[in-house]
């Protein structure tokens, strides 16, 4: 590196070296021949300060080391004896001298060098350069900002930002306050900022549009109208939270899809298990139907009908979250049994008594009488005991206690519906009655509601086993688990309530008062215990 260079060694950051056992190494400047640096070394521990230098490492012998001057450029190297003798030609082999950057030196190890090690370079201007540079930066730096000094060859200037301020004093910009720098970095996050605001309160109208469009206003009117002491209203579920539970609404989540949405499964972050049912669209009377469920269910307490945890009204769609019920439906368990296990005898039987005893419930022991309308054995959940639990209560309808019916648009499942209903649209309890019945015909007979393998006649199941007891056939079309498993006369009394329920004048039904009762009496029959029970 000549001496007319920009650049010029560090004082502060490198160290002059040499090593040797019997050494003395002399940094000789170009230029200024008077001046020499130099250190001591020797292999004899009691020889190695004599130039106040010290050890290369703590305990390091044959080494010596020793701060530069200002203004290092060009340099060389001369060897001489510890004693300053001259060292003759090719006598110098085994020694050595040179700069080294003084953060490496610390680090590295004697016995390992490598053939290059590094220096650090400082750089500074010429007085002309730096009046040059004053002009291009037209006052962009504060005089307080920089600090400069004329170098010892008086040909060169080195600057620095002084303290509470940063940045490079040679550039057009110079220093500036770190203040400035704050700001600078402020109005840099100021579009990221106002971005994310403006994400944010439009997330929040869209989340306000949808509270309305799902019937928030209408659900909130009718809920308060329900008396504290008979609900309990369920949470506002988030559609964060839920979309968390159900992995994304994942495909692999879904429990079954039905006539106003699918069913999801999904996990809490308290790891409770639900189920997260999700509309298909949303219209008027979608809408109807989601807030009628909530309130149907919020004036509801029973162990066998499906518990609503809450709703979510801020999402594209309604989502109601209910209590999560493991083993499906009844209609899974009779028509496509997991592993081909038949359903036995008494299981159907108490089936049948829990669904009654739930309808009697909605009919007569609810605060206010509910007609669910759409009782059917895909609408009916096995827990994990295979107790049944009454669900979808979308089509449901509470009435005044001094009401007989609703006149409404037919509504219900094919297969399952009341005939009379269907004619005059005038829907009463004995319509719940009428489905009940079918219920009751598929698991006496394991044959679904409606099946094309039947005659035409007999493609309805409500048909086929009112013919075949009126043909005196019944013991043709009972499953085999309840011929085999079933007493005689507990088969005929249930199969007869199936009969009465099914009647088309709906005046002959039984109430489901009477259902339940009778259900009750025929497990007293078959279970000692349950008739210990009932009298207690």
């Amino acid at each position: 590196m000549g001496n007319n260079s920009t650049f010029r060694y560090s004082r502060a950051k490198n160290y002059f070296v040499a090593g040797g056992c019997d050494n003395q190494a002399l940094m000789v400047l170009d230029g200024n021949p008077g001046e020499v640096l130099g250190c001591k070394s020797s292999c004899d521990g009691g020889r190695h300060r004599t130039l106040g230098h010290y050890y290369c490492h703590s305990g390091t012998r044959g080494c010596c080391m020793t701060p530069i001057t200002n203004n290092v450029g060009k340099y060389s190297v001369e060897f001489k004896s510890y004693e300053g003798k001259a060292i003759a030609p090719g006598g110098a082999k085994c020694r050595f001298a040179f700069l080294v950057e003084a953060a490496w030196w610390s680090r590295a190890h004697l016995n390992s060098l490598p053939l290059d090690v590094p220096v650090v370079l400082e750089w500074a201007i010429t007085p002309d350069e730096e009046k040059l540079l004053s002009k291009r930066s037209n006052g962009h730096s504060n005089k307080n900002s920089v600090s400069c000094q004329t170098l010892k060859d008086s040909f060169h200037i080195s600057c620095a930002c002084n303290p509470g301020y940063e940045g490079n004093s040679f550039l057009p910009l110079g220093c500036q306050g770190v203040g400035t720098s704050v700001a600078a970095v402020v109005l840099s996050l100021l579009p990221w900022w106002s971005y994310e605001f403006i994400k944010r309160r439009r997330a929040a109208k869209l989340k306000q549009k949808f509270f309305k469009r799902n019937g928030g206003l209408i659900l909130q009117q009718r809920l308060s109208s329900v008396e504290d002491n008979h609900t309990a209203k369920g949470k506002l579920f988030t559609s964060l939270e839920l979309d968390m539970a159900t992995d994304h609404f994942n495909e692999n989540r879904i429990l079954g899809h039905g006539a106003q949405g699918t069913v999801y499964k999904g996990m809490l972050t308290d790891g409770a298990i639900i189920a997260v049912k999700k509309s298909k669209v949303v219209d008027a009377e979608q809408v109807e139907q989601f807030v009628n469920e909530i309130v149907i269910l919020s004036e509801i307490n029973h162990r066998n009908v499906v518990k609503l945890l809450g709703f979510c009204l801020e999402s594209e769609v309604p989502l109601l979250v209910y209590e999560f019920v493991p083993n499906g439906t009844l209609y899974q368990y009779l028509h496509n049994p997991c592993g081909g296990f038949p359903v036995p005898w008494e299981a159907r039987l108490r089936i049948a008594n829990e669904v009654a005893g739930a309808l009697l419930y909605l009919h007569s022991i609810a605060a206010i009488p509910i007609y669910h309308r759409d009782i059917k054995s895909s609408n009916i959940l096995l827990d994990e005991k295979y107790q049944a639990k009454v669900a979808d209560f979308g089509a449901s309808r509470s009435i005044t206690i001094d009401q007989t019916h609703l006149t409404t648009k037919v509504q219900g499942t094919f297969g399952y519906l009341d005939p009379e209903y269907f004619r005059t649209s005038q829907f009463t309890d004995k319509s719940d009655v009428y489905s009940f019945g079918v219920v009751l015909v598929e698991l006496l007979t394991g044959e679904k509601p409606i099946s094309q393998s039947r005659a035409e006649e007999g493609r309805s199941l409500a048909m086929y086993f009112i013919i075949s007891m009126e043909e005196n056939c019944l013991f043709d079309v009972l499953d085999k688990e309840v011929l085999d498993q079933g007493k005689k006369e507990e088969i005929v009394i249930v199969s007869n309530l199936a009969k009465r329920c099914l009647n088309l004048n709906r005046r002959y039904r039984p109430t489901m008062k009477e259902v339940a009762m009778e259900l009750e009496q025929v497990r007293s029959l078959e279970n000692p215990v349950v008739a210990w029970q009932n009298d207690e």
